[in-house]
C-alpha cells in the first residue's frame, strides 16, 4: 500500500494532443518528440504520468516502438501508474470490438510499465458542434444506448476477468449520458459487472461543470467512492441562478473550485480508497495546474497520514 511519499500522482497527457505541430499522429513521433513532452513533466516534478490514448495510443506501438518508450521514460525519470482510454467505448455501434480489442492490449501492456490500472468508459467522439464549442461539455453529446447495456457490462466482465489474470485493475470513468452517467447509474452498472478487479473512477468534475441540474457533490461522492479504484481528478467552478434558470462554470485549480477536495479525499481514505490519483486540467497551463494539483494533493495525503482519527478508521491492510 502506498504512503503520502509513494503514492502515484500522476500528470494526464492529454493537454499535449495527438499530434505534433506537424500533424504527425504520437504514436508515430520521434522519441525526440515524445522526450520534450515528458521532459515538460519531469520539470513540473511529476515522476508518473498517464499517457492515455488520446496523447500515445501504446497498443498502436510495435514491440520495438514499446521499448523505445520504456527508454523515454526511464531516460526522463518517468514511470507510469495508469493508463487512460478516452472516447473509445467497447460498445460503440462502429469501433466497439476494435476498441475492445485495443483495451485488451492495454491490459497487456500495463504490467510492462507498472501500471496498476486501465481506465476505460462510453463516452465518445465529440461532435462536429462540441468540437466548435468553447468548452465541449457545454453541447450536447453522445448518449448511451440502454439497449446496449447488457453487451457494455458483458465486456467489462471480460475485461475484468483478463485485468484480474494480469494482476492489475480496471476502473470504469463516470460521464455524463453514458451508463455511468449519474452516481446511482455508476453504482448499479458496478453492480451488475460485478467484479472484484473493476472499479469506479468517480471523476465528478465530468458533472460539476454540466450547465444542468445537479445533485450536491457531497451526496454523489458518499455514493460512489466505496467502489474506488482511480481517480481523474479536476476542479471547476459552479454557479447556479434559481431565479432565470441559467448557469455557469469554468475550470479551476483543485483548491479553488467548487467541490472541496481537501475534505473529499480524506473522506476517500477513511472509506478505504487507496488507488492512483491522475491530475486533468482544461484551458490555459494545464500541465502546470496540474502540478499544483500535485502539489496540494500531496500535502492532503501528508496530513491525512499524521491524522490520528483517519489512522483509526483507514483499514488495517493500508
Amino acid at each position: 500500500m502506498f504512503t503520502a511519499a509513494t503514492w502515484p500522482i500522476a500528470g494526464n497527457m492529454l493537454a499535449f494532443g495527438g499530434t505534433t505541430s506537424e500533424g504527425v499522429p504520437v504514436w508515430e513521433a520521434s522519441t525526440t518528440y515524445w522526450s520534450d513532452c515528458l521532459r515538460q513533466m519531469r520539470e513540473l516534478g511529476f515522476d508518473h504520468i498517464d499517457p492515455t490514448d488520446a496523447w500515445l495510443p501504446l497498443q498502436k506501438l510495435s514491440p520495438s516502438r514499446l521499448e523505445d518508450f520504456k527508454k523515454v521514460l526511464a531516460d526522463e525519470g518517468l514511470k507510469i501508474s495508469s493508463i487512460s482510454m478516452t472516447r473509445n467505448s467497447v460498445v460503440d455501434r462502429e469501433h466497439g470490438e476494435r476498441n475492445l480489442a485495443d483495451a485488451h492490449r492495454l491490459i497487456d501492456i500495463a504490467p510492462e510499465f507498472g501500471a496498476t490500472i486501465v481506465n476505460t468508459g462510453f463516452m465518445q467522439a465529440l461532435t462536429p458542434v462540441q468540437q466548435q464549442a468553447l468548452w465541449f461539455w457545454l453541447e450536447e453529446g453522445h448518449h448511451d444506448d440502454p439497449a446496449l447495456r447488457p453487451l457494455a457490462v458483458e465486456r467489462i466482465r471480460e475485461l475484468g476477468d483478463h485485468a484480474q489474470a494480469n494482476g492489475i485493475e480496471l476502473s470504469l470513468e463516470m460521464y455524463e449520458d453514458t451508463f455511468l452517467g449519474t452516481a446511482d447509474d455508476a453504482v448499479a452498472f458496478h453492480a451488475d459487472v460485478d467484479h472484484p478487479a473493476v472499479g469506479l473512477n468517480p471523476d465528478l468534475g465530468n458533472f460539476i461543470r454540466l450547465h444542468r441540474p445537479m445533485p450536491a457533490y457531497e451526496e454523489m461522492f458518499e455514493k460512489v467512492l466505496p467502489h474506488a479504484n482511480f481517480w481523474h481528478i479536476k476542479n471547476y467552478t459552479r454557479d447556479e441562478d434559481p431565479a432565470t434558470g441559467g448557469y455557469s462554470s469554468a475550470p479551476m485549480p483543485l483548491k479553488y473550485g467548487q467541490i472541496n477536495y481537501r475534505k473529499i479525499i480524506r473522506r476517500a481514505l477513511e472509506l478505504g480508497y487507496t488507488g492512483p490519483f491522475c491530475c486533468e486540467h482544461y484551458g490555459s497551463d494545464s500541465i502546470g495546474v496540474c502540478a499544483e494539483n500535485r502539489e496540494y494533493i500531496a500535502q492532503i495525503l501528508t496530513s491525512a497520514e499524521n491524522s490520528p482519527l483517519l489512522a483509526a478508521a483507514r483499514p488495517a491492510t493500508s
